[in-house]
């Protein structure tokens, strides 16, 4: 099979897919990353920023919720207008962006994007950053204020939401910034624009233009294990499962004879193959017990869910489809895509076998991690019944501890990110 021998890709739109992402969790509001860079970008448009920070606000109000993987943690800040415990989400973000030097510009506007403009003003940072994060603060807040009423004519309840904020000038919000906020928020266009089918248009538009800011695979590397960070979180069973799929999958890449280019875009595709899993609910990842049809339909949906978030990316289309066959086999007997038999791109099969090895040796809600004897096994099993490539199945056994050491590895998130 021949191989493309780079790879680059659109900053922007990673920068979308990351915000599809995130919106999965919690379900409820898949467009609330959307909707808040749509409100800070109109509000710096009044407060006339300049053409690059004008971008560089909405990609901000996109990524704002970045360090947000639980259920919980969106409900706490969907429903309470300001949770004590909302700081947390803030410095994870940070920590993610500050490791990644193409966004690094936003680390600290995401670590202040919940604090009250009053402490604001005691922060040591600089005057943009206080301003953005604030920017940022007030229209996550005006789109949950709306939230309640977007299926229920919300120009009705344009008052109520305006008042709510007005309230808060001067301590929760920059007394300029409520000011801007009331006199756009006048027009009804303003509100209707934040309808789904228009806030989702607007999305695909900005995704669609032209952009300057293209990322190299060492980029786009990092950014994966960004990625894989925030999916790994969705659940303490699953803590740096992505990180020991992506590194066993290098190492069986290697072992294959693959070209470094191929092997570079396994793991990358190994860092993202669960990225769908954003939309599974906690209580589901968490069960101790037997899944019921519905929560296995359910979770079988999370490898499309990857494909989705991944296929919109302009050069990222070899990588989606890998990511996305991690559950198939030649058998028809996996999800969700059943191709025709021998059709499974070789990429895909690695990264198969690899999360199934990873996933045995790790604890899981209904059981321990298994020993390295009975995870074998269960391999040579789904191998003998084609359910793994044979010959990637082998490699792994004739190179077992090897492999269950990169399987197991954890590492702090510095090491992670760095």
């Amino acid at each position: 099979m021949d191989y493309p021998e780079t790879i680059s890709v659109d900053l922007r739109q990673m920068v979308l897919a990351i915000e599809n992402a995130v919106s999965l969790v919690g379900m409820n509001d898949t467009n609330h990353g959307k909707r808040v860079g749509y409100i800070a970008l109109q509000m710096a448009k009044a407060l006339n920023f300049s053409d690059e920070n004008l971008f560089f606000i909405y990609e901000l109000g996109l990524l704002h919720d970045c360090g947000v993987s639980s259920d919980t943690v969106h409900s706490y800040l969907a429903n309470l207008f300001d949770w004590e415990q909302s700081g947390l989400h803030c410095r994870i973000g940070h920590d993610l962006l500050s490791h990644f030097e193409p966004l690094k510009k936003m680390a600290i506007p995401i670590l202040y994007h919940h604090t009250p403009w009053e402490e604001l003003q005691h922060a040591e940072t600089t005057i943009f950053d206080k301003r953005v994060a604030n920017l940022i603060f007030i229209a996550d807040r005006i789109d949950i204020t709306a939230a309640p009423y977007y299926e229920k004519n919300i120009l009705l309840h344009i008052e109520t939401i305006k008042k709510s904020i007005a309230e808060k000038s001067n301590t929760y919000f920059n007394p300029e910034f409520v000011k801007t906020f009331l006199d756009i928020s006048q027009a009804e266009a303003f509100w209707l624009s934040l309808e789904d089918r228009h806030i989702e248009k607007f999305a695909w538009e900005m995704g669609s233009l032209e952009s300057t800011k293209i990322i190299s695979l060492a980029d786009l590397k990092q950014l994966a294990k960004i990625f894989s960070y925030i999916i790994d979180q969705k659940s303490s069973f699953t803590v740096q499962h992505s990180y020991g799929v992506a590194n066993l999958s290098r190492h069986i890449a290697i072992k294959y004879g693959l070209p470094d280019i191929v092997v570079d875009k396994i793991e990358i595709a190994a860092y993202l193959h669960d990225i769908g899993k954003l939309h599974i609910p906690d209580n589901i990842l968490e069960k101790k017990g037997p899944l019921s049809p519905t929560e296995r339909a359910i979770i079988n949906q999370h490898s499309y869910e990857t494909f989705e978030i991944l296929r919109p990316v302009t050069g990222l289309e070899e990588i989606a489809l890998w990511a996305a066959y991690h559950h198939e086999n030649d058998i028809g007997t996996g999800y969700p895509f059943h191709p025709e038999k021998g059709k499974i791109p070789l990429p895909a099969r690695i990264i198969a076998v690899a999360d199934v090895f990873q996933a045995l040796l790790q604890d899981r809600p209904y059981r321990k991690g298994m020993s390295l004897e009975q995870s074998l096994s269960i391999l040579t099993k789904m191998k003998n019944e084609s359910r793994l490539d044979s010959t990637i199945v082998s490699l792994v056994e004739n190179d077992a501890p090897k492999c269950s050491e990169l399987a197991k590895k954890q590492l702090s998130i510095q090491e992670l990110l760095k």
